[in-house]
């Protein structure tokens, strides 16, 4: 069968004529009309009413989904400033409460919640029954070590039950969650949990990533040894792999009285859930905390009405630990969904083997990233004789080419909407992506998330569209952060994001937006990397190659794949005097961040720079350097009275022509 040839903004699918009797939006816009009287029919009309009448919304949101508080709300939005907003003062609740269901009747005692699939071991799978009692021991046993509403527990680990239980348990007593994937080398680690400063740590021993065995003890014992506050460290017990001195989380839980656990924590709206960290690009990682109530209805609202997420759903979504994909998946669990936790390799033993998973799990909700469609497109996989569940593909992390969309289209047929969408960490959700009531066009994100007032505006502040512009919120959202750990004034958190335009969120996203209201994302505004998946910032990179003997300075680059693959990873140097940048040197570099960072992170190329461009204010250029290697002009780039060192670019340039003359003859 021969793919269709698509362009951007070509229809690949349209909602059914039965739409609103069919989805889970329907319901709500039915809810809607009987117990407030606005009867609306589109997406666009419900768009325009979550974002002019935010308590209106909000409200109707905990009511549909039967949003349980232990005290009222006195209103739903005492002020609408940004920063600052108040959402639902008085309220009290616990997300663990909601995520964990039917406490009351258990009438969903028997089926499966959570299918944990691995390389390191057997498949475990837990039924809703095993799910609480196994939270309910954990609360026990992280109570009698001492965990307590306001402590930070720290999970170093893969994306597993276990993972999912110690989370739940946390937010269960009120104390606050962080973690980070596992291949994350002890530096990045550190930086971020140092911050935060936890009172128990919670790590493996180690893991197998496709057929080969990652032992990280020694990475656990670097981690350990530079976080003074952790009282306790407890080895999850992953295979065959173990931590020296460390406490058993089996026998933690087996020895815990599920009976005997403590109540639930019932806290403020927003209070401390979980700290999420962000990819440190111009510095030090963001520990941005996020509070109970804001994800709690955030994820209501996205699962359900974007995502069409019901009761007897299945997601699968590949992710670590250190994403937020790993956060909006355990939410499923807040709409009665069940969830698949993968670890390992993605990618073995072939790149299809998630289609087999979802397959053999049943999954109805799968993620499936822009990279990896586009490698399933590019390697033949055919998906046309599996018997596949799945209604709803979301993708994000990435743009995705109109190509990968009707490969999906073609593949999956016209019963599965591509839900393609973007937003992320600060917000711990989407701001815009498709949704069942709008078409789908390639190339094209949908629409504007409900309840996100985004737009795009111009360097002046002024709303653009059909036009490059910096994406912006201009109304609140109760996923907005609580505000970024130890910034007791709030000056990190407003410079991060309210500087540039007073009052208005600037999120760092370049978009267009289509008089239709889709629109695309045109990348990151800031240097973000992004390889495979896992996202790092360039200080971070940077905090690894310049310790290294020989090298005096550096800067780093990632020129993205147009056909959605991992692009390429350039790295410059400049030696320390004496020093050329040999085979040897490149061989530690190389090392080095394979071990301090993650083997996606090993550049494609390393480049020797007389000096590192840098402005005036002694800031490295890596944009305008990455503009000039995909072929801007150098004069549209940096002015030579800009730069600390008028000629610092030269290279630069002079790499550029040879790359181009390279490519020209290939």
């Amino acid at each position: 069968m021969t793919e269709r040839a698509v362009e951007r903004g070509d229809v690949v699918w349209t909602p059914s004529q039965d739409v609103l009797s069919t989805t889970v939006v329907g319901e709500f816009l039915d809810w809607v009309a009987t117990h407030r009287g606005r009867r609306m029919s589109t997406h666009d009309e419900l768009w325009e009413w979550s974002v002019r009448d935010l308590p209106g919304f909000w409200s109707a949101i905990w009511e549909f989904f039967g949003v349980r508080t232990h005290t009222p709300y006195e209103n739903v939005l005492a002020d609408a400033s940004m920063p600052g907003a108040q959402w639902f003062p008085g309220a009290t609740l616990n997300y663990a409460e909601h995520a964990l269901g039917d406490l009351e009747t258990g009438s969903d005692a028997d089926e499966i919640a959570v299918l944990g699939r691995s390389q390191t071991r057997a498949d475990v799978d837990l039924t809703w029954a095993q799910l609480r009692e196994q939270v309910a021991r954990a609360r026990r046993a992280l109570a009698d070590l001492g965990v307590a509403r306001g402590d930070r527990v720290a999970g170093y680990v893969p994306n597993i039950p276990e993972a999912l239980v110690a989370f739940l348990a946390t937010a269960s007593l009120g104390a606050t969650w962080a973690s980070c994937a596992t291949e994350f080398g002890p530096r990045s680690v550190i930086d971020r949990f140092a911050q935060i400063e936890p009172s128990v740590l919670l790590v493996v021993g180690g893991y197998r990533y496709g057929t080969k065995d990652v032992d990280r003890a020694a990475e656990v014992q670097a981690v350990r040894a530079e976080l003074p506050t952790v009282r306790h460290v407890v080895d999850l017990g992953y295979g065959d792999f173990a931590v020296p001195d460390a406490l058993s989380w089996p026998d933690l839980l087996a020895a815990a009285d599920p009976a005997q656990a403590p109540p639930f924590e019932a806290v403020p709206f927003d209070h401390p859930l979980v700290v999420l960290f962000s990819s440190g690009t111009t510095g030090q990682p963001k520990a941005i905390v996020h509070g109970h109530g804001g994800i709690l209805s955030e994820h209501l609202k996205n699962h359900a009405l974007s995502w069409d997420m019901r009761p007897g759903d299945r997601m699968l979504w590949f992710s670590t630990t250190a994403w937020m994909m790993w956060n909006a998946l355990v939410s499923s669990l807040l709409v009665r969904a069940s969830i698949v936790m993968i670890d390992g390799n993605p990618m073995y033993p072939g790149v299809a083997w998630q289609w087999e998973l979802a397959e053999a799990t049943g999954a109805t909700i799968m993620g499936a990233s822009p990279g990896w469609i586009m490698a399933c497109r590019k390697e033949g996989v055919d998906l046309r004789g599996r018997d596949l569940r799945i209604r709803v593909v979301g993708s994000a992390g990435a743009p995705l080419p109109p190509e990968g969309y009707a490969w999906i289209a073609d593949q999956l047929g016209p019963r599965v909407q591509l839900n393609v969408g973007s937003g992320g960490t600060d917000v711990c959700s989407g701001l815009v992506q498709n949704n069942p009531l709008v078409p789908v066009w390639a190339g094209e994100i949908s629409a504007r998330c409900l309840g996100a007032d985004v737009h795009a505006f111009d360097e002046q502040g002024r709303e653009v569209v059909g036009e490059l512009g910096e994406l912006v919120i201009t109304a609140p959202m109760p996923s907005m952060p609580v505000g970024l750990w130890g910034d007791d004034d709030g000056s990190r958190y407003r410079a991060a994001y309210f500087d540039h335009y007073p009052g208005v969120w600037r999120h760092g996203d370049w978009i267009v937006f289509a008089p239709n209201g889709s629109c695309h994302v045109a990348g990151r505004s800031d240097a973000t990397l992004n390889r495979g998946g896992v996202r790092l910032g360039t200080a971070e990179f940077y905090r690894v190659v310049e310790e290294i003997d020989g090298v005096a300075d550096s800067l780093v680059v990632h020129l993205e794949d147009p056909d959605g693959g991992n692009g390429e990873l350039i790295c410059f140097v400049a030696t320390e005097p004496g020093r050329s940048l040999d085979e040897a040197l490149r061989r530690d570099i190389a090392t080095a961040l394979r071990t301090s960072l993650s083997p996606r992170h090993i550049p494609d190329e390393i480049v020797q720079l007389p000096v590192v461009p840098r402005n005036l204010t002694g800031k490295k250029l890596e944009l305008p350097v990455k503009r000039i290697l995909q072929g801007t002009p150098v004069e549209a780039v940096a002015s030579p009275d800009a730069l600390a060192v008028p000629t610092s670019l030269d290279a630069v340039v002079d790499l550029a022509r040879v790359r181009a003359t390279a490519k020209e003859t290939r």
